[in-house]
């Protein structure tokens, strides 16, 4: 066999084939479970068939905005024609940095029918951290909505402004039955990659391809999120959370109900208004909606299926859900990374709502001891699954992807979690504490450690720890426990408003307390648990 050259900033296991196009070898991947006699949904050809088996029915509100299947298929051509005259080939990577709008929405299917890789940045990220993300995957285009094109431009890549996409899709062939078919993919090619990365050291793209999302999609549609879906999206487009239930409406004909920010009123507002019948939410927006004093007064019948991951969602919430909101409440337990899926249909189990469900069909789980031997039912440990869903690795980073890799004596690749649960004897996961220092606020991952380094970064902190702590906000907030150095007379509250000035908007410290010292054991490891439990104990009682 010939061999492939790799690319020059490439890993180990990227490499280009024939076309040019960047590829991820079989061999070099978490080997998913295999799927007997499955067929393979190409999401942008599904999007070119709908807008002629479906013209008129509707696929996406944004405010006043409303775009047809036709209306949407034509604009995805016109992007992909776009991308296609600014010389994009297969694999080539297409970032964007925007809100929630049609257009965005628009952008990333053009991109998949160009054969791009589409890389959606958080906007809530610090720039810096944007600035290594963009690094890493190197785009070819980065398309930004006016309130991120001044960091967009800063970045460094071409930017296009995505509030203007008439102008820019202006210079392109006008419309043409040849140039707007998507680029023939198969399900090894590489679909998108979402950023799972804090402020400091190397960011994490987490690559899919086509199969993973074409797996997902297909997984998705059995509880109803398909042609006679409405979906209401009200968390970012740079998150799985979001994918997870948008990309299969999208893939099946059902009907986008574009929300650019969340708050409570307004999803309310919008859920009526559209008689939605499906959304996506993280724990804390459940709280906030029910919390709402105006609840009761909107009509949300039309609501079939309610779908909560990205954090544990707790009994209470879970209760007043399925008391005060109609359809069904399916709490997800899984990562962007893939690997461990877990369901919990909540009515249906109601002595199960302290876990997070049971594996889904085709997913093993698996908990490890400290000697990454499995444990039976009832012991706890570390969290392992394997799916048929799993990321093609981590960009540019096979060190990374070998670290989270756990290989079952059997041969079977499976994914580290970093959580510590247990397996009751039905099958059911309940998940206890973090191995990872890992901070679920508002339903975005928060990592201590790179809130620490920027604390530790200050000329007048000696010792710094994070930890979670409980809001009624958001969940869990950041907490930074600091000790200082000798003669230092920095402030709590200006330690942490310098802290903030060097975080993303969704990691911030909600405080920051000073210490004479912080608790260490015996080898000098902080011991975090100490520091949580007074915080965690008050909340209880």
């Amino acid at each position: 066999m010939e061999s492939r050259p790799e690319t020059s900033s490439d890993s180990k296991t990227a490499r280009l084939d024939a076309s040019g196009a960047q590829t991820y070898p079989a061999t070099d991947r978490p080997r998913a479970v295999t799927v007997p006699g499955e067929t393979f949904l190409n999401l942008t050809e599904a999007v070119r068939c709908l807008a002629a088996a479906r013209p008129d029915h509707l696929a996406l509100i944004d405010g006043d905005q409303r775009l047809t299947w036709r209306d949407l298929g034509s604009l995805v051509g016109r992007v992909t024609a776009r991308l296609r005259s600014h010389g994009l080939r297969r694999g080539t990577m297409v970032a964007s940095l925007a809100e929630n709008s049609a257009a965005h929405v628009a952008v990333y299917l053009g991109a998949l029918g160009a054969g791009a890789c589409m890389v959606p940045l958080p906007t809530g990220a610090h720039e810096a951290a944007l600035g290594r993300m963009a690094l890493n995957c190197d785009p070819a285009l980065l398309f930004a909505s006016i309130n991120q094109s001044e960091v967009a431009r800063r970045l460094g890549p071409s930017v296009v402004d995505l509030d203007d996409l008439e102008t820019w899709l202006g210079e392109a062939i006008p419309d043409s039955q040849e140039n707007d078919l998507p680029e023939p993919v198969g399900p090894d090619d590489l679909f998108d990659m979402i950023y799972s990365s804090g402020t400091t050291g190397t960011p994490k793209g987490i690559l899919h391809d086509h199969r993973f999302r074409s797996r997902q999609v297909m997984r998705m549609a059995n509880h109803g999120l398909n042609g006679d879906a409405i979906c209401l999206m009200s968390t970012p487009l740079y998150s799985n959370t979001t994918l997870v239930a948008v990309l299969p409406v999208l893939a099946y004909g059902g009907t986008l109900v574009v929300m650019r920010k969340f708050e409570t009123q307004g999803f309310l507002r919008l859920a009526e208004r559209h008689r939605v019948s499906h959304a996506m939410l993280v724990p804390v927006q459940y709280r906030r909606i029910l919390d709402d004093p105006d609840f009761g007064r909107f009509d949300l019948s039309a609501f079939r299926v309610k779908l909560s991951t990205s954090a544990p969602l707790p009994a209470a919430t879970i209760r007043a859900a399925l008391t005060r909101w109609p359809g069904k409440l399916i709490e997800i337990y899984g990562m962007t990374e893939g690997g461990i899926s877990t369901m919990l249909d909540c009515a249906a189990h109601p002595d199960k709502l302290d876990t997070v469900g049971q594996p889904v069909a085709g997913a093993e789980v698996r908990i490890l001891d400290s000697e990454e031997r499995p444990l039976p039912p009832g012991e706890i440990g570390e969290v392992v699954g394997r799916s048929p869903t799993m990321m093609v690795g981590y960009h540019k980073s096979p060190e990374s992807t070998a670290v989270i890799l756990w290989r079952s004596p059997e041969g079977e690749d499976f994914l580290r979690t970093g959580d510590m649960g247990r397996l009751d004897a039905d099958g059911f996961l309940t998940l206890l504490d973090r191995r990872k220092d890992m901070i679920l606020s508002g339903g975005f991952n928060i990592y201590a450690a790179d809130l620490e380094q920027v604390l530790l970064a200050h000329p007048d902190v000696a010792e710094a720890a994070v930890i979670a702590v409980p809001s009624h906000r958001w969940g869990e907030t950041p907490l930074g426990l600091v000790a200082l150095g000798a003669g230092a007379t920095v402030s709590a509250e200006a330690l942490r408003d310098w802290a903030n000035a060097h975080l993303g908007k969704t990691q911030r410290l909600a405080a920051v307390e000073i210490r004479e010292s912080l608790p260490r054991n015996a080898i000098g490891k902080v011991l975090k648990r100490e520091l949580r439990a007074p915080y965690w104990l008050e909340a209880t009682t």
